[in-house]
């Protein structure tokens, strides 16, 4: 019984997007540095009132990103259930797979969070952190299951012919074989699903969620600084996605790094 993963007949597929583009790194730097330094320059032409701004929304940053962490891998896990779920032979998993993708694609998030908030709250209470978490998992697991199932399929049929000669069964071939051929696939929309997750975050302080924009909106609320806390506040969602984005250009950097 094989105990590490197979990888059988390594193809050399097309080369990551992206990859070598000097253009996007100098824009990606441009970007950065001029938001920090435009952070730095208020902060420090103005303390008052971006200083106080900035030392106003830390704990929501920190719920921001408690919000993305776990609803991303909320949305990973029902994004990979999903994706293999398209590709069964079973007429009635393919069914609901393919229902689960067409019906939450078909609704706006904002419409997904009030409902489990304030629809299923007439039955039973949802906490608001859980009513995002759940909302976020379940929006963006029906698009994770696209990706799945895309970078799936983009996997020569006779890898799978070539593990299942070796004695493979039908687990062992997707999650030992094809998967990990299919991560190099994946990863790229993986990542971009990430980051627009992590923006999609600010719809959460509508449920009283206290992320960034919601203390950017109780600050504005309590000083009416409203043009300066919400500059600020997009500098910060500007940074942070900046940050995520270099950080996925690193991880698909070394994925095409190992199969060269």
């Amino acid at each position: 019984m094989p105990d590490k993963i197979v990888k059988i007949d390594v193809t050399d597929g097309a080369s990551i997007p992206g990859k070598g583009d000097k253009g996007l790194i100098n824009a990606w730097w441009v970007s950065f540095i001029g938001a920090v330094s435009i952070i730095g320059y208020l902060v420090i032409s103005k303390p008052d009132p971006y200083k106080d701004i900035l030392l106003f929304v830390p704990d929501g940053v920190a719920v921001t990103f408690q919000v993305t962490i776990l609803s991303i891998l909320g949305a990973l896990f029902l994004g990979l259930i999903t994706g293999l779920g398209r590709l069964s032979r079973n007429r009635l998993i393919n069914l609901v797979a393919s229902t689960y993708v067409e019906v939450v694609r078909g609704i706006p998030l904002l419409v997904q969070l009030f409902y489990i908030y304030y629809a299923l709250g007439r039955f039973f209470t949802v906490p608001d952190m859980l009513s995002a978490i759940i909302a976020m998992s379940v929006c963006y697991g029906a698009y994770m299951g696209e990706v799945f199932r895309a970078g799936i399929e983009s996997i020569d049929k006779g890898q799978t012919e070539a593990a299942r000669s070796l004695g493979f069964n039908s687990s062992q071939t997707m999650f030992m074989v094809i998967l990990p051929q299919a991560w190099r696939t994946i990863l790229p929309p993986v990542g971009n699903e990430f980051i627009a997750l992590l923006k999609d975050t600010s719809l959460v302080s509508i449920i009283a969620v206290a992320d960034i924009l919601r203390r950017g909106r109780e600050f504005a609320a309590e000083s009416f600084y409203y043009f300066e806390t919400y500059t600020l506040i997009a500098l910060l969602y500007l940074l942070i996605t900046l940050i995520l984005s270099r950080g996925v250009s690193f991880m698909e950097e070394r994925l095409s790094h190992y199969d060269d």
